[in-house]
C-alpha cells in the first residue's frame, strides 16, 4: 500500500502514554516512506510498526518528530538525509528489520539528540564491535537495545575506532563500505568480454555521483523508483 494523503490525513491520531502526539501507521503494508509533509510536523511520534518498509527515509523536515517506531518491517538501510530531516530524533526502534553491516548504519552519525535506539533482531547485531560502532556514530545515546551505556563503553569506542576528526583505520574501513544501494558493480551485465566479464568488478563512486545519487534518493516517491535507482547502479550508469 502506497503511504498516500488521504491514508496519513485518516490515520488516528493521539497523546501517547508520556503525553507525545503520535501518529499511528501501523500494519497498512507501507512499502515507501512518502508524503508525510502532509502532516505538518504536527507530531511528537510516527508507528509505522507492521510495515514492508526497505529504505528507512527519505522525510521530509520535521523538527518536532521525537520518536520513531519501525519494528517488523524489511529495513535493509538507512536513508542519507535522516539527520538533517529529523535532527531532533531521541528514540528510535528498528528491531525485527533487515540490516545486516556495519555501514549499514552510517546514517545514524548525524542524529546528534538520538539517545534511545534499539536494533535487536537484525543481522547487524552479530557484527564483531557492533555494540562500539553504534555508540562511536552516536556518542549522545544512553541506551542501546535496551541495555543502558556505560562509560567503559564509550572509552572503548573511541580506542578502537579514534574520533570523528580523527578517526582509526577500522572506522575508515567501514565508512567506506557502502551499502547495497550504494555499490556500483560492472561486469557480464555492461557487455564487457572475456575473463573480466565473467568476474564481478566493484569501483567507487565519486563524489558528484554520489551527491547525485543521494538526491535521485531524496526524490523517489515509490518503491519502483529506488529499485530503477538500484538496477542503473548495478549496471554501471549514473
Amino acid at each position: 500500500m502506497r503511504l498516500t494523503a488521504d491514508l496519513l490525513l485518516q490515520a488516528p491520531s493521539y497523546l501517547n502514554p508520556v503525553n507525545d502526539r503520535e501518529l499511528n501507521l501501523r500494519g497498512h503494508k507501507i512499502a515507501v516512506i512518502e508524503n508525510l509533509g502532509v502532516t505538518r510536523d504536527q507530531n511528537d511520534a510516527l508507528d509505522l510498526t507492521d510495515n514492508d518498509i526497505r529504505i528507512f527515509g527519505p522525510f521530509p523536515k520535521l523538527i518536532r518528530l521525537k520518536s520513531i517506531f519501525a519494528s517488523r518491517n524489511r529495513v535493509t538501510a538507512l536513508h542519507p538525509t535522516i539527520s538533517a530531516s529529523i535532527p531532533n530524533l531521541n528514540t528510535l526502534v528498528l528491531s525485527s528489520n533487515n540490516i545486516t553491516e556495519l555501514s549499514d548504519l552510517t546514517a545514524l552519525m548525524g542524529l546528534k539528540k538520538l539517545e534511545f535506539i534499539t536494533l535487536v533482531d537484525n543481522p547487524v547485531v552479530e557484527k564483531e564491535n557492533y555494540r562500539l560502532w553504534i555508540l562511536w556514530l552516536c556518542p549522545c545515546i544512553r541506551y542501546l537495545d535496551f541495555q543502558k551505556v556505560k562509560d567503559v563503553e564509550r572509552k572503548r569506542a573511541a580506542a578502537i575506532f579514534g574520533t570523528a576528526l580523527e578517526p582509526s583505520n577500522l572506522s575508515k574501513s567501514i565508512l567506506g563500505i557502502k551499502n547495497n544501494i550504494f555499490d556500483v558493480r560492472v561486469g557480464a551485465d555492461n557487455g564487457i568480454d572475456g575473463d573480466q566479464g565473467k568476474r564481478e568488478l566493484t569501483r567507487k563512486l565519486t563524489e558528484e555521483e554520489i551527491e547525485n545519487l543521494r538526491e535521485s534518493l531524496k526524490n523517489a516517491t515509490s518503491l519502483e523508483e529506488i529499485s530503477r535507482i538500484e538496477k542503473t547502479l548495478k549496471l554501471g550508469h549514473f
